[in-house]
């Protein structure tokens, strides 16, 4: 039956649908089930770490779009919402409860154009500083458990696993685990 560890709690799921339907396709099962594991250990330790300085993943996604745009930290309403790949909506909401927490101003682009610009403020510069120090800090720390080299191919299999995946399904723009 393959190269299946009983012992491991993922191999023995495929060697009891191999048990039970001799011939049914498990071989993704080892790949597909270990990297949602890995996206929801993650996203939960991601959410964890922005808890405890007081943000969420939609409050760091919305901060960092921004402050990646470079000086001077401003960005479209439109232009926000395709980086984040979350709806109109959605961000209409972020920018509010940003905009009240003193982290983001909106403004119009011009006289008379419904162009909206959301620029980053002093604080939220501050906040999003801190968010990003903490969360990539604490992501380094976790895929250290890998060697260079072990990330560096995990990294590069990745990549041509998620390009594989976008060419057959599309790209549905998710922005974080969990989105």
């Amino acid at each position: 039956m393959g190269d299946y560890n009983p012992d491991d709690a993922v191999d023995a799921v495929a060697l009891a649908w191999l048990r039970e339907r001799p011939g049914t396709p498990v071989e993704g099962i080892g790949i597909v089930t270990r990297l949602w594991m890995c996206a929801k250990l993650l996203g939960e330790d991601r959410r964890r770490v922005l808890a405890s300085a007081g943000a969420d993943t939609a409050t760091l996604d919305l901060l960092s779009v921004l402050r990646r745009s470079g000086e001077p930290y401003q960005l479209t309403t439109r232009q926000i919402t395709e980086q984040t790949g979350v709806t109109a909506g959605a961000i209409s909401q972020r920018l509010a409860r940003a905009e009240n927490a003193g982290l983001v101003e909106r403004s119009s682009a011009a006289q008379g154009s419904r162009l909206v610009l959301v620029t980053l403020t002093a604080a939220g510069h501050e906040l999003v500083e801190q968010l990003v120090d903490r969360v990539l800090g604490r992501e380094a720390e976790l895929t250290s458990i890998l060697t260079e080299q072990q990330q560096t191919e995990l990294t590069e299999l990745l990549r041509v696993f998620l390009d594989g995946l976008r060419g057959e399904l599309g790209d549905p723009g998710v922005a974080h685990v969990g989105a």
